[in-house]
């Protein structure tokens, strides 16, 4: 497994133990030649354009990011969509849009498929083969539920030289603070791993996993900022409700979220030690623990997973 953090994390090793208090990130100097400078990158982003089939949050997520990153200019970009109303965003930000599935394919190196499971089919049957499509391409797709193997029986009917990567990726990484999770199809070469790679480490976390993992990683990695969020609103809403005004409930809850994360990735220090931690003997703290076990928050996230995961499967099999 692969695991790419942002330069302030890196280098990092995950290590575990059945115990939380041997559980732990070790840090050490992991640093390997076998990666993708960020050079070599724009290099071949830069010559081999960029293109989206599916024009929606997560397809401008990703482009947004590697725009703001400079490794790619708007005008490398290409994205097809069957109406214009999400197509606007990306032509007000110097983005090539068309309806065309075919245009995207015939102009771009590195496609992502960021349509939903059941319009893929819909959307691979508009390109049609032609000479111009003799060059190989690189699939990435970010469709939730679909295996390598079915991804590369459809594209590999059009273009029988095109390789495919699935990604469960998460908005984050419109700021630089992304989780993603990716697996190589069968056909799959290492320059192509090293793409995507090299891609998505720019927007925060990558880690290559077993395709077995692609379901349930996607949908804690994919989801997670959902479930994220409603905590936060939570949090904040208690602050209101208890005389803190909206603006700075919103605010505390937040960064206290995100301390916390920082928390965890940096000591390296298990969630349910560093919980222990703050927790003083008949405190305000643990009486707050306790309400929450009352109203069994851990076991709501685990059923969010697992129902996120069971319905990724199910979209992926319609």
């Amino acid at each position: 497994m692969i695991l790419c953090l942002p330069p302030a994390l890196c280098p990092l090793r995950l290590v575990t133990s059945p115990s939380c208090k041997n559980f732990r990130f070790d840090i050490r100097n992991t640093q390997t030649t076998d990666k993708m400078d960020q050079t070599t990158l724009k290099d071949h982003l830069r010559r081999g354009k960029l293109g989206f089939i599916g024009a929606g949050k997560m397809a401008q997520a990703i482009a947004d990011g590697l725009v703001s990153k400079g490794l790619i200019s708007p005008s490398a970009i290409f994205a097809s969509a069957p109406s214009d109303s999400n197509l606007k965003s990306w032509r007000d930000k110097q983005m090539n849009t068309t309806h065309s599935n075919d245009e995207i394919v015939k102009n771009c190196g590195t496609i992502f498929l960021a349509v939903k499971p059941q319009y893929l089919n819909d959307a691979l049957s508009q390109i049609s083969a032609s000479k111009e499509l003799s060059m190989d391409r690189l699939f990435v797709s970010v469709i939730a539920g679909i295996s390598t193997k079915s991804l590369e029986e459809i594209v590999c009917r059009l273009i029988p030289s095109s390789r495919v990567i699935r990604v469960m990726p998460n908005t984050p990484m419109l700021v630089g603070s992304g989780c993603s999770v990716f697996c190589a199809g069968s056909t799959t070469i290492k320059q192509d791993i090293l793409l995507v790679n090299a891609m998505l480490s720019e927007l925060g976390l990558c880690v290559e996993v077993k395709e077995s993992l692609i379901g349930p990683a996607g949908a804690l990695s994919g989801c997670g900022p959902a479930f994220m969020y409603l905590l936060i609103e939570g949090l904040a809403d208690g602050g209101v409700k208890m005389g803190v005004p909206r603006d700075l409930a919103q605010l505390l809850a937040a960064h206290t979220m995100a301390g916390a994360a920082q928390m965890v990735l940096q000591t390296g220090r298990h969630p349910g030690q560093l919980k222990d931690e703050v927790c003083s003997p008949g405190g305000s703290t643990i009486a707050g623990v306790r309400a929450l076990e009352d109203r069994a928050v851990r076991s709501a996230m685990m059923a969010a997973v697992e129902a996120a995961t069971l319905r990724s499967a199910e979209l992926g099999n319609k």
